[in-house]
């Protein structure tokens, strides 16, 4: 089966249009033949942003859950198995089921050109409009106004998580034409959460926003953190001080986004929809989202596997590490299009050395060469190895470091996770 579903994923690739032009036409032509269940869903809600999409999507998840809701989800990118995208009424989707529901989706496409992304959501919808659920989260794969999941209609709440540069080949070179992207997932009558952003980004917001009527709730303003230690937060909101169980999953940025996804919940309370607080603290504490500062190891050292590939990503890496007081190494791969010089500059200051290797059987990913060339520009000690293998021998026998980052790329992390957890 697994074969089978593999040998559908690559003829489902190649249907990939030559020249990509960000449009809803394709998606919704499909959609139509398939009788626009899009239309059909479940209450949605919608996040877009560039980093903690993910993980607020899986708090949202896990509270409404234990809740005894039925919740569809539908995520990107996967780490191992492309089942991951697909949650179902609470469950992730069977292989055989996602086989038999591509293959009919592509014979409907009848080879017409569409993106892989395009085709996997027209899937998601095909399931989620079939399948009971109480409610859909999506998680947009690319910028917002042209991604594939805006192409619903209405959602019940938009979330927008911390924005920085990240795609600008399809979404702009400025902050403000990719904040003005990710902003058109709004929908009418829609509750719209705000995640923290930078102070330039959130005037910019702001600015885009300022003449929606929907019910608009900013973090740091109409919502705060407060009280935050090893056990617990506070979430302030109405002159309310509210205690939550601290997540598990590592970094101060998981608080924020926990909170924001509180937020979110306690918008649906206010909606009239009954969760209760237990529900809420139990759904944070069983949120794990794997390849975020997740810790595993190598023998005895302690490894780190995050995701992040862009400026943001590796600052909060740094905010979470803090400083270099120890000898710790950096091991990244990382895909060709994303600003490798920047990722490295910001996070030079915590690690002693960098051991550069492709992202296995990725055609798009940096060489080792390349790596290995900006790491010099900027006075990164650098070692090349041909794979990971390799890599985890040379630490072991030669650096011996007290502990090591594996990051760059969620592919990267998804292709290797199994040797550390």
């Amino acid at each position: 089966m697994s074969q089978n579903l593999e040998k559908l994923l690559d003829q489902l690739v190649k249907l990939h249009p030559k020249f990509i032009d960000l449009s809803l036409n394709r998606l919704s032509l499909l959609l139509n033949k398939l009788g626009n269940p899009h239309l059909n869903l479940p209450a949605t809600i919608h996040i877009a942003g560039t980093n903690g999409k993910g993980s607020i999507l899986s708090y949202i998840r896990n509270i409404l859950q234990e809740n005894k809701f039925l919740v569809h989800c539908y995520i990107s990118p996967h780490l191992k198995s492309i089942e991951e995208r697909f949650i179902v009424s609470n469950k992730q989707i069977g292989k055989q089921k996602l086989l038999n529901t591509l293959r009919y989706i592509n014979k409907i496409n009848a080879n017409n050109p569409i993106t892989f992304f395009e085709i996997t959501t027209a899937a998601a919808f095909y399931i989620f409009e079939k399948e009971k659920a109480d409610f859909v989260i999506l998680e947009t794969g690319l910028g917002g106004r042209l991604d594939a999941t805006n192409i619903i209609e209405k959602s019940m709440i938009d979330i927008i998580s911390p924005i920085s540069a990240d795609h600008q080949e399809f979404l702009g070179n400025s902050i403000k034409k990719i904040t003005n992207e990710k902003l058109k997932i709004i929908k009418p009558l829609s509750k719209v959460i705000i995640s923290k952003q930078k102070k330039i980004k959130k005037k910019e917001i702001k600015k885009r926003i300022k003449n929606l009527k929907n019910d608009k709730l900013f973090f740091g303003e109409n919502f705060k953190l407060t009280n935050i230690n090893q056990k617990s937060f506070s979430l302030i909101y109405k002159n309310n001080n509210i205690n939550f169980v601290r997540p598990n999953l590592r970094g101060e940025h998981q608080i924020e986004n926990a909170a924001t996804a509180v937020m979110a919940i306690l918008k649906l309370k206010e909606m009239g929809i009954k969760i209760s607080k237990t529900s809420i603290n139990k759904g944070l504490a069983k949120t794990i989202w794997p390849g975020r500062l997740e810790k595993g190891y190598l023998k005895n050292i302690p490894v780190y596997l995050d995701g992040a590939h862009n400026e943001a990503g590796s600052k909060q890496i740094v905010k979470f590490f803090k400083h270099n007081t120890v000898n710790r190494w950096l091991v990244i791969g990382m895909l060709n299009n994303k600003d490798l010089k920047k990722f490295l500059l910001i996070i030079k200051k915590i690690i002693s050395g960098v051991v550069a290797i492709k992202i296995p059987d990725e055609k798009n990913s940096f060489s080792t060469d390349e790596i290995y060339k900006i790491c010099k520009e900027l006075n990164i000690k650098c070692v090349k190895q041909k794979n990971i293998n390799v890599a985890n021998k040379f630490l072991l026998n030669d650096i011996k470091p007290k502990e090591i980052i594996i990051s760059g790329s969620l592919y990267l992390v998804g292709k290797i996770r199994k040797l550390y957890i």
